[in-house]
């Protein structure tokens, strides 16, 4: 799937290409996993009962549909910006271009505050007492000065953080089998449903949380000027990660519901933390809530790469100030971006709990995918000088469709707090216009 079409290059980028193809699957793949399966599998228990791997399955069959269309818009258009810059080729309008960028935005910095939290509650309690906002917001000054570092050593801390919090998902999986190897556990809850309510419902709003563990690899489309080969390596990449953490989430949740019954795993903040005790295999609270904390710091890093770029490709188009594009003169990072980001999520950290803010995250993405997978059908018949990577026609058909499915499961409040996001949006584009056309006047006064 495909294709070489040609018509006008873009400008060369000033971002240093130093991701690899291995690199770039181990970012997707780290910021898939990252928090949502350490602390959303319980509640996916609690909506659809022990056969937790089916709306795990429907979860990764639906962003797998997205994902070709990012797959083929990333390839032809290998710009950081992501969706923005889909959104302003497609629809040729500032104002759509700059809402769908600016809701990526806001995803972006709202899910690394909740992360931020995340990361500041009971897990960081293992080890030492702060409160929530406190260790939230020096848990971002950290992550900012990684992130200012630079993109290799971002990424490398990626690698090593991956493999950690994939090894802590590994070590569940054993301890159940041990576990099933001393004749405990229930193989039988794997196959059971929740009781009462329709099986079909309770794997549909099952599924959109499961949804929210699978998002996370749109953000590479925001490092894609830092990345070698793009055509070439990003298909794999993109594919691969999702299919790695299918594979994972699937025996994750089954070995969750043969060691805890549902019920009981609904109920924990750390439901994995929970199955680990719940086996009798000796590995030590603070190890796992170690781990866990891993996690979670790489969720929040890659997130913040992502928002810091995607700032930085917006202002290149000009969508934000210019001086979001500003970078650091041998590190090659976009300061202004990082710094504007960070400070953000910092605020954002004492409005709103931990499953508030991922729920809009959630809202805002679904949002952005549905503008992009439209976008491919539209620039279908726009063509570049290079190879790039072609979707079935189907397949964002159905991503349309899958994007309008989730949005109705959403709750009145989660929209309203969207509605309140997409608003200040608004507000911050007609701003931003009125500042440009007195600069254009005053300029053209001066002449």
């Amino acid at each position: 799937m495909t294709s070489t079409d040609t018509t006008r290059a873009d400008p060369p980028s000033t971002l240093k290409r130093d991701i690899s193809g291995k690199m770039l699957y181990l970012f997707i793949l780290g910021d898939v996993l990252g928090a949502g399966i350490y602390a959303l599998i319980g509640q996916i228990a609690g909506e659809v009962g022990g056969v937790t791997w089916v709306p795990m399955i429907v979860a990764l069959l639906l962003a797998l549909l997205t994902a070709a269309s990012y797959a083929e818009l990333v390839t032809k258009y290998p710009k950081a910006g992501g969706s923005a810059v889909f959104a302003e080729r497609a629809y040729k309008r500032p104002m759509v271009s700059f809402l769908v960028g600016y809701c990526m935005l806001a995803a972006g910095v709202v899910s690394a505050s909740g992360l931020a939290l995340a990361f500041a509650g009971d897990y960081l309690a293992t080890f030492i007492d702060l409160p929530p906002v406190l260790g939230a917001v020096l848990f971002l000054i950290v992550i900012a000065l990684i992130n200012a570092r630079g993109i290799k050593e971002s990424v490398r801390a990626n690698l090593v953080m991956t493999m950690i919090e994939t090894t802590g998902l590994v070590l569940v999986v054993v301890a159940v089998a041990i576990m099933l190897g001393g004749g405990k556990g229930d193989l039988g809850r794997a196959t059971q449903f929740a009781e009462g309510g329709s099986p079909v419902i309770a794997v549909f709003g099952a599924a959109l949380l499961a949804y929210y563990s699978f998002v996370g690899f749109e953000t590479s489309a925001n490092v894609i000027e830092e990345v070698k080969d793009p055509s070439r390596v990003y298909p794999k990449a993109l594919f691969g990660a999702l299919a790695t953490a299918g594979v994972l989430y699937v025996l994750v949740g089954t070995a969750a519901s043969i060691a805890v019954p549902s019920d009981e795993l609904g109920e924990s903040t750390g439901p994995l933390l929970t199955v680990i005790q719940a086996t009798g295999v000796g590995i030590p609270a603070w190890l796992f809530s170690l781990i866990a904390l891993v996690a979670v710091a790489n969720g929040a890093l890659l997130t913040m790469i992502m928002s810091s770029r995607l700032a930085y490709g917006m202002g290149s188009q000009g969508l934000l100030p210019s001086v979001f594009t500003k970078v650091l003169p041998k590190r090659g990072t976009p300061w202004v971006a990082i710094l504007v980001t960070t400070g953000v999520a910092m605020v954002l950290t004492a409005t709103g709990s931990i499953a508030t803010l991922a729920e809009t995250v959630v809202l805002l993405l679904l949002i952005v995918f549905l503008s992009t997978n439209i976008a491919v059908l539209v620039l279908r018949r726009e063509r570049v000088e290079h190879t790039h990577f072609r979707a079935w026609t189907v397949l964002p058909v159905l991503a349309v469709l899958s994007c309008l499915i989730l949005l109705t499961q959403q709750s009145a409040e989660v929209w309203l707090r969207g509605g309140i996001i997409v608003a200040v949006g608004v507000v911050l584009y007609a701003i931003t216009r009125l500042v440009r056309r007195r600069k254009s006047g005053s300029d053209a006064t001066a002449r």
